[in-house]
C-alpha cells in the first residue's frame, strides 16, 4: 500500500490500492504504508539492480507486495494521459 499526500481517502484505480494520508513526513512524497520508505527510495534501488529479496533485507518491514506496489504506483505516475485541447477563441 503506497501513502501520497492527499485528502486522507482512499481509491481503487487499476488494481493499485493507494491510501492518502497528510502525515507523509517526507516533504509529501509517496510512502510505502505506514513505514515512511518513499516509493522513490524502492523504485530506486529497482532501478539499480537490487531484487526484491535484496530490497527486502535493506528494509525488513517491507513485504515483496510493498515493492510491486512501488512500482506500480511510480508507472501510475509517470503514465501518459490525454488532455483536451483548449480553444484559444480564434475562429477556424
Amino acid at each position: 500500500m503506497v501513502e501520497s499526500p492527499g485528502d486522507a481517502r482512499g481509491d481503487e484505480a487499476d488494481g493499485v490500492r493507494q491510501d492518502y494520508s497528510r502525515r507523509c513526513p517526507h516533504g509529501g512524497v509517496p510512502c510505502i504504508r505506514d513505514l515512511r520508505v518513499p516509493v522513490a527510495t524502492i523504485v530506486g534501488m529497482v532501478a539499480d539492480g537490487m531484487s526484491t529479496t535484496d530490497i527486502l533485507r535493506a528494509y525488513p518491514d517491507l513485504e515483496a507486495e510493498d515493492v510491486i506496489e512501488a512500482l506500480r504506483f511510480a508507472a501510475d505516475a509517470v503514465r501518459e494521459r490525454e488532455l483536451p485541447l483548449l480553444s484559444t477563441g480564434r475562429g477556424s
